[in-house]
């Protein structure tokens, strides 16, 4: 670490990880309020003072077929980000889950003498556990988010430390319902609906579309219920050709751009159903782990979790 204040380089791949990111920024500015950082992040880094050399959504893609469609144009940021990295040393290089982009960043870092920390443990008590050894290859520390982590690292002699979630915070251990529920407008007798396809723009264009699909169901089925989603910044065209659920020629869509509900339509199979409000993002967090994020409940077993 330098004498003056530190330099960070960090990588968010997604919008889950963006709003990590930001999490972990705000405390390390906290403790070093004219701190450097920079890298690939999104509008949560930023906030907190982050320098983005690319937009962090051109990391966010799901699938073999996909992954595989933009490939080398990752392949290249990567490789770009790396010498750029190498030419320029930081004090440390935080990768902020993403562990596919990461990982490989982090063993060349490592190798060239950069202390390399990862912020997120895949979840290797889960699925694919010989990650580990990669893992040891490529961080010098491995920042857990629930407290059972560590102990797996430790019997590998990799350093890892429990560092709690950040929105554990943000959300409350036991939610108002009732003010919940009126904050969004909701009547004691109404049920709602949350269609949460997820927060990456390929998951919204494959997924969201049948959700609404089986949205437009349930209401023709229970003329009554209520349906919700959480906005992103923007919505991606389906290439099924249905209409998003942001676009201004539906109900749907002319309700978004007002964040005020819109009760399901019970003409078209394939019409957007939902309510698409305007609660903040914060809220959700996609392939980072709990986002509810408590200490309590992250204490239950690797299973259970």
């Amino acid at each position: 670490m330098t004498s003056g204040p530190p330099r960070f380089a960090m990588v968010a791949g997604e919008a889950s990880g963006d709003l990590l990111g930001g999490a972990l920024l705000a405390s390390l500015r906290a403790r070093w309020p004219q701190l450097a950082a920079e890298g690939i992040g999104g509008p949560r880094m930023i906030e907190h003072g982050f320098v983005s050399w690319w937009p962090y959504d051109k990391l966010s893609v799901r699938g073999y077929f996909e992954v595989l469609g933009h490939f080398r144009e990752i392949l290249a940021i990567r490789n770009r980000l790396v010498e750029r990295l190498l030419a320029d040393k930081p004090d440390a290089f935080i990768g902020v889950d993403a562990p596919d982009f990461n990982l490989g960043v982090e063993t060349r870092l490592k190798a060239a003498g950069v202390k390399t920390i990862h912020f997120v443990s895949p979840s290797i008590w889960a699925w694919r556990g010989n990650r580990i050894a990669g893992i040891g290859r490529a961080t010098d520390l491995v920042l857990c988010i629930f407290p059972f982590e560590p102990e797996i690292y430790a019997r590998r002699s990799i350093n890892a430390v429990y560092v709690g979630h950040p929105l554990a915070s943000a959300i409350p251990l036991e939610v108002p319902r009732a003010a919940a529920r009126a904050a969004l407008g909701v009547g004691a007798g109404e049920t709602l609906v949350a269609l949460l396809p997820g927060s990456r723009g390929s998951e919204i264009r494959y997924i969201a579309p049948r959700l609404f699909g089986a949205a437009a169901e349930m209401s023709r089925a229970r003329p009554g219920l209520r349906f919700g989603a959480i906005r992103r910044d923007r919505w991606i065209e389906s290439r099924s050709g249905r209409v998003p659920p942001t676009r201004r020629s539906t109900p749907a869509g002319r309700a978004a751009s007002k964040g005020r509900e819109c009760r399901a339509p019970s003409g078209r199979r394939d019409a957007p159903p939902a309510r698409i409000g305007s609660a903040p993002a914060r809220r959700r967090s996609s392939g980072s782990g709990d986002p509810t994020g408590r200490a309590d409940r992250a204490r239950r077993s690797p299973a259970q979790a």
